[in-house]
């Protein structure tokens, strides 16, 4: 027979008399309201508020919370709406004791350490609502068991920014999951962890919430009572969306005809007929934000309101639409049955200021049936498709479908195998015309798919040789070795020039400054005499080193032994190689370049006034030794050839802001352009017309300084900004995103920069970046990405520790 509450109660005062503690009023008075709804016939819940708990009323309460289990109370829910005096041992064994009764759990201002969010994340718990706002999760890592947990809220956790590759397994009844107002960013890492979630359908990372335009808004109501920071209600899931009612108002006929307007049908597993299909004219009648607000909203903190009105007249849209003409993404009215209304954005993370943010979750999610309060309908789930294979790469080369590295292997066998024997009328195993760098790109497509979380660890030097095991460097330049594929130097804000094998993280040569340099902001190999660069720094002083009569770095001798000498250039950015290893550029702050020989060790020539602000880099072309092109803060790039003893331009390209970077295509088709604030375009090397803009979103910086280079081959390109901490691979052919690579901080609330970075030539998604956190004092770092591989190869490989975390101009 059942323990009756009355009887809890005694058994509590009993263990309160038997250990000498008196008896806590509040956990009294819980009992006491649970008997009262047991009288009423209401559900039995027992509500144990930790506030009213100290370590010295524990032992009493856990001899109760023992015997729910064999009692009539048929629920628990365990609440923590202030600071706590318990300890949070004390607390977990309570709530653990509880069993398969538990209910809810919400600690809504979490005070119980470290300590306590590491044992709850591993070991798991048995309710089925679990509240963790304000937690201190950096990294979500739920690894124990959560088999009974249907909803979970992670709201105003400021410092959760990323999450561990496994952390929703264990949770495969979740239903609804809240983040709002935490620092989540990464639309890749967050899909690849939300895709274990299979039983999801309501998530969260903003609230939408509807109001009319008489100013009856529910935030403001939901604000009265709760104030800005904390949650309307600790069960969201309980909530419903809001403007349900008036969103499904569209008629079977008006949703049958939008869907007429798609250029192609879709499936959840994103399946395409032809991938190269795009349509320029967009309807998309679910409600979203337009890309000119994302853009300009996009440097906004978390938690800033944002608004919108919902798109008007859906019939008169679509026929707008029939008749050629383009509706506006972001109407500014709203009207679905004469009722007009707005939805206001609140405690938004910074994910949903991702540009197509929620097409991509609806077309990632297929279960998915609300997202920030508002609800999906069909017609929102075929146009988040549409703007899907438009806008990013599922896996890279155009691969609809992950495939088995094994199985790619075995047929690529067969394919010779069969090849060798030649038998006759045989039916080619690859269709005709297919590449032949097919099975490569499919290896490629397949190591990339397998994990969201690509292998990053710094370059980290063992500099003993130097006679200083402590000693560290700070990078501000570097480049890989064109043919050999094991070295790569890189110049220091203190003149140093360093050559390492990047394989083993060991120095190969070292060549100190000794006063003879400052910052080293421009490097570059000779191609055809492999043990040759040219180094140039801030100051002006341009040097050629042989690293074969480079002194070992243990004999120290002076930095000019085994060097060349040319003519200073003032306030250097950048030097560059032409393809023949004859002659040489360089840039700098002024709106010169100058020409330099080789063999001579003369400069040859200035050429002056070639623009009408500074130069910051100039590139030869990869093929022909006289065409090189210049990018400049004046927003022009130009072209030139050096038979025409540069005069004026072959051509003059022009971007909205101040060019930072240029480079050409390995092929020399094309030039890469990279102005402020992420835009970046690639035009056609031949006339400079343009072939692509990569549409990636401002910030809404002047100080935004972006950098873009090819990544391996022609097919992507990387670009990072140095506000941002993030590195974009984007499709050189189609400007489709495939992947945002995050770079995180060894220290909650540290933030970085990307200063520069390059494409490792000989390994397929492999690249460097050179990053730095924002404070001054802190060094900068050489982090080493591998798309291919897994964040699991951290532990191997970097044995010295891995970190993932500089700005002035220069490449």
């Amino acid at each position: 027979m059942a323990i009756k509450i009355p009887a809890l109660g005694a058994i509590y005062m009993e263990s309160c008399r038997r250990l000498g503690v008196a008896a806590n009023a509040g956990f009294l008075s819980a009992l006491f309201k649970a008997d009262v709804k047991r009288s009423r016939n209401e559900v039995c819940i027992l509500e144990i508020l930790l506030d009213h708990l100290k370590d010295i009323d524990f032992h009493p309460v856990l001899e109760v919370t023992m015997r729910i289990s064999e009692s009539e109370i048929e629920a628990v829910d365990v609440l923590n709406e202030s600071s706590c005096a318990l300890n949070g041992e004390y607390a977990l064994l309570l709530i653990r004791s509880i069993g398969q009764k538990l209910r809810i759990v919400d600690l809504q201002d979490l005070s119980f350490g470290k300590d306590f969010l590491r044992d709850l994340s591993q070991r798991g718990l048995q309710c089925q609502v679990l509240n963790l706002r304000s937690s201190h999760f950096r990294k979500l890592n739920l690894v124990g068991e959560f088999m009974s947990l249907h909803s979970l809220n992670l709201d105003y956790s400021t410092t959760l920014s990323s999450f561990r590759e496994d952390c929703f397994s264990c949770m495969p009844n979740l239903i609804c999951l809240s983040m709002c107002e935490t620092r989540i960013s990464n639309l890749w890492t967050t899909i690849a962890a939300l895709s274990k979630l299979h039983s999801l359908v309501e998530l969260r990372f903003q609230n939408w919430l509807c109001c009319n335009d008489v100013g009856s808004s529910a935030s403001s109501s939901a604000d009265d009572q709760t104030g800005p920071s904390q949650p309307s209600n600790p069960t969201f899931h309980d909530l419903p969306p809001v403007g349900l009612d008036l969103l499904m108002d569209l008629d079977a006929m008006t949703e049958n005809a939008l869907r007429n307007l798609l250029p192609f049908g879709m499936n959840q597993n994103f399946q395409i007929t032809d991938e190269d299909s795009s349509d320029d004219s967009e309807v998309d009648f679910s409600i979203h934000l337009d890309n000119s607000h994302m853009d300009s909203s996009s440097n906004a903190p978390p938690g800033w309101n944002r608004e919108i009105n919902l798109l008007s007249e859906v019939s008169s849209a679509a026929l707008s639409k029939q008749n050629g003409e383009e509706s506006s993404e972001g109407a500014s009215s709203g009207q679905v049955a004469d009722v007009s209304f707005k939805y206001i954005s609140e405690h938004a993370s910074p994910i949903c200021f991702e540009k197509h943010y929620r097409e991509y979750m609806i077309a990632s999610i297929p279960q998915l049936k609300v997202l920030d309060n508002l609800p999906i309908r069909n017609i929102d789930r075929e146009m988040a498709n549409v703007t899907f294979y438009k806008h990013f790469e599922y896996l890279p080369y155009r691969r609809n479908d992950k495939e088995n590295v094994v199985s790619i292997l075995q047929k690529r066998e067969i394919r010779a195998k069969h090849s060798n024997l030649q038998i006759p009328k045989q039916m080619p195993l690859d269709p005709p015309g297919r590449s032949p760098y097919f099975y490569t790109r499919s290896l490629c497509a397949a190591k990339m798919g397998s994990s969201a979380w690509p292998c990053l660890h710094s370059l980290s030097i063992t500099s003993n040789i130097l006679g200083d095991e402590n000693r560290s460097f700070r990078p501000r330049q570097f480049e890989y070795h064109p043919t050999n594929s094991g070295l790569m130097v890189f110049g220091t804000l203190d003149g140093e020039v360093v050559v390492v094998n990047h394989e083993k993280q060991k120095i190969v040569s070292y060549i100190a400054s000794l006063g003879a340099m400052n910052s080293v902001l421009g490097l570059c190999w000779l191609k055809k005499y492999p043990s040759k660069l040219i180094a140039g720094s801030d100051n002006g002083s341009l040097k050629l080193y042989d690293i074969q009569h480079v002194p070992s770095p243990a004999n120290n001798m002076h930095a000019g032994y085994g060097s060349v000498n040319f003519d200073e250039f003032d306030q250097l950015t950048s030097v560059h190689v032409n393809s023949t290893d004859e002659l040489f550029l360089a840039s700098g702050y002024s709106k010169n370049v100058a020409l330099y020989d080789i063999n001579s060790g003369r400069r040859l020539q200035v050429f002056t006034d070639m623009h009408q602000e500074h130069i910051n880099v100039v590139k030869f072309s990869n093929h022909s030794p006289t065409i090189f092109a210049t990018s400049s803060f004046d927003q022009d790039v130009k072209m030139w050839d050096l038979r025409q003893n540069p005069i004026r331009p072959c051509y003059t390209a022009s971007s909205a802001k101040g060019n930072v970077m240029v480079c050409f295509s390995p092929d020399d088709h094309y030039l890469l352009v990279s102005a402020v604030d992420n835009e970046v375009k690639q035009l056609l090397a031949a006339d400079g017309s343009l072939h692509l803009d990569f549409e990636i979103p401002s910030t809404g910086s002047s100080q935004n300084y972006t950098r873009s280079y090819y990544l391996n081959g022609k097919d992507y390109i990387i670009s990072g900004s140095c506000d941002e901490h993030v590195v974009r691979v984007c499709c050189a052919q189609t400007g489709r995103r495939l992947r945002d690579i995050s770079l995180e901080g060894k220290a909650p609330g540290s933030s970085m920069f990307v200063q520069s970075l390059r494409g490792d030539p000989f390994r397929a998604f492999n690249m460097s970046i050179l990053a730095a956190y924002t404070r001054p004092s802190s060094k900068s770092e050489i982090v080493k990405v591998n798309l291919l591989a897994s964040s699991e190869c951290n532990k191997e490989s970097s044995p010295g520790g891995s970190s993932f975390p500089f700005n002035s101009m220069g490449g």
